[in-house]
């Protein structure tokens, strides 16, 4: 929930003879206007000043605009058509959005019904557009991409050229573009220095915004590009079914967002890679962060991808006074991607299948058929689990794969997976000491405390140290600055015992912690590792990847 109607105010309602109607209130979220003549113009002033995927940001520059943070609307006329006229406050500024235009004018729009007015983000600036056509399916539709940033003409063109491939990379991989509903998609881009990193999907668009341009992002931006195109397919159409209808009244929970957002996050950086718009060993590392963060995360203890796609409503973006425990949340974008990693090298392993073939037939099952801006079949985990079924033609696979790693927490060993493309997964620095917390605040006139919970397991964990406790003093060295702290965390060898002397709520105490060698992981070829891979893993990762 994101209280939108706290910065609503001067509300005014008038009938059609301009008269002023009474307005009655009972709670913070709606307006009541009685007393009308079939005709009520409601009028107000709206503050917005975050600029995200959910928020709208009005200033000198741009108005952009998040519906469910802009408009108010009335209830009971949810499936009536509806028109919207922008008036640009500079002349300069042209309009980009997924409304159909009204014929014969620029600024008037319209929308089938309150659930497509709500999913359609607009952007009004003086942004530049790129456009291109796509076929697909016997259809020809066009992509657009609008960018309001500073860059150069010739920067935009560069990006555009770079979003067309992984735009087409997209496309091949789910066999078949949707069917966009007016004929359009368009990519909502902006990259001014007020503005907040941030990317939403919608049916026939996206928002997307990060507060760097083009050029001091190295094309970086096209990150999120991807991975919101993605949802073209991936929620926007193949659709958890608790998201369906979507109710603005209240959270929207599903315990699929694992496959919604996960199986996104892996395709995002591997569409780029295939498109041979990212380097392998750049890839590399971001999948090496994520697989590293999941496998060592303390969270999968006390949640699977479903319970931990429950507790969105909780951590997405929502926020509250309270401290909350962060070690016993996972998030469900490299969870799920790391269960794709999982699924997508296990099919080829066993099945001699992908993971893009999966995708397709959940696409076709779910997905290709719908018209009418709504979804045929929305999906269930059963539905997910009876499609790797039918793939496979293998049901006991199927429901071994969701029970030990959807419903429960289980990975599998992902070395010998990666190991068939010539890749090891091995530790970054064995030689490194690990003690379960690295996030430390203070020093100068303040104490120097602990920042963070320790992980579960670990060996400040084990001593019994929590977050606000104070570090007094290392192997007998007095701890007063961070620079004291890091000194004395660079000179912990794993294995080798040392006191530690701390102070908490209750008091002073002293602990014996011994070190282990620090867990992260990182994935490198086998070339750089010093060995030579074989054809067949090679074969194996230009099949999955892309490249060599």
């Amino acid at each position: 929930m994101h209280e939108f109607a706290k910065n609503v105010y001067s509300v005014s309602a008038k009938d059609g003879a301009g008269r002023e109607l009474k307005i009655d209130r009972s709670d913070p979220y709606s307006w009541r206007v009685s007393g009308h003549d079939g005709t009520v113009t409601f009028a107000y002033t709206l503050y917005g000043d975050r600029g995200d995927g959910t928020y709208s940001q009005i200033d000198q520059t741009h108005a952009h605009l998040n519906m469910p943070a802009t408009l108010i609307w009335a209830k009971g006329y949810d499936e009536r058509p509806i028109r919207v006229t922008f008036r640009p406050a500079d002349p300069k500024w042209k309009i980009a959005t997924q409304l159909a235009p009204v014929a014969g004018s620029a600024t008037t729009f319209w929308a089938p019904h309150l659930q497509y007015l709500l999913d359609s983000p607009t952007e009004l600036s003086d942004h530049h557009l790129r456009e291109w056509t796509i076929t697909s399916g016997g259809r020809t539709q066009t992509i657009r991409l609008a960018v309001h940033s500073a860059d150069s003409p010739e920067t935009i063109d560069a990006y555009a050229e770079k979003a067309k491939k992984v735009v087409a990379e997209q496309i091949r991989i789910f066999g078949t573009a949707p069917e966009f509903d007016f004929g359009t998609y368009t990519f909502i881009a902006d990259y001014v220095p007020q503005i907040s990193g941030d990317g939403m999907e919608h049916r026939n668009s996206t928002i997307i915004s990060q507060p760097r341009t083009l050029e001091a992002g190295k094309f970086a931006q096209l990150g999120t590009l991807s991975h919101e195109f993605i949802h073209a397919w991936n929620v926007e159409r193949l659709r958890p079914a608790e998201l369906e209808p979507f109710d603005f009244t209240q959270a929207d929970p599903s315990p699929s967002l694992w496959f919604a957002e996960g199986f996104t996050q892996y395709y995002g950086p591997l569409a780029i890679l295939r498109a041979k718009e990212a380097t392998l060993d750049a890839t590399l590392v971001g999948l090496a962060a994520t697989l590293d963060h999941i496998v060592n995360n303390p969270g999968r203890r006390y949640g699977s991808p479903q319970e931990m796609s429950l507790r969105a409503p909780f951590v997405d973006a929502a926020t509250s006074i309270d401290p909350v425990n962060e070690r016993i949340f996972t998030s469900y974008y490299p969870y799920g991607a790391v269960i794709a990693l999982a699924l997508d090298l296990t099919l080829r392993q066993r099945f001699g299948n992908d993971l893009d073939a999966y995708m397709r037939h959940l696409w076709k099952r779910h997905g290709e058929a719908q018209r009418n801006f709504a979804p045929v079949k929305p999906y269930t985990t059963a539905d997910l689990e009876a499609g790797l079924a039918e793939l496979t033609r293998d049901p006991g696979f199927a429901k071994r794969f969701f029970d030990a790693h959807i419903r429960s927490s289980d990975l599998p060993d992902f070395a010998p997976l990666l190991a068939q493309a010539g890749l090891v997964l091995r530790p970054a620095d064995a030689n490194k000491a690990w003690i379960g917390a690295a996030n430390i605040t203070g020093g100068g006139d303040d104490p120097v405390r602990l920042g963070e919970i320790p992980v579960p397991g670990s060996p400040l964990y084990a001593a019994g140290l929590d977050r606000g406790d104070t570090i007094v003093a290392v192997d007998g060295k007095p701890i007063a600055s961070l620079a004291d702290w890091r000194a004395a965390l660079s000179a912990m060898k794993p294995g080798q015992p040392m006191a530690i002397a701390y102070a908490t709520r209750t008091g002073p105490g002293s602990a014996t912690i011994t070190p282990v060698a620090d867990p992260k992981l990182t994935i490198v070829t086998l070339e750089k590792a010093g060995g030579s891979p074989s054809a067949a893993q090679l074969a194996f990762r230009r099949a999955w990847l892309g490249t060599d």
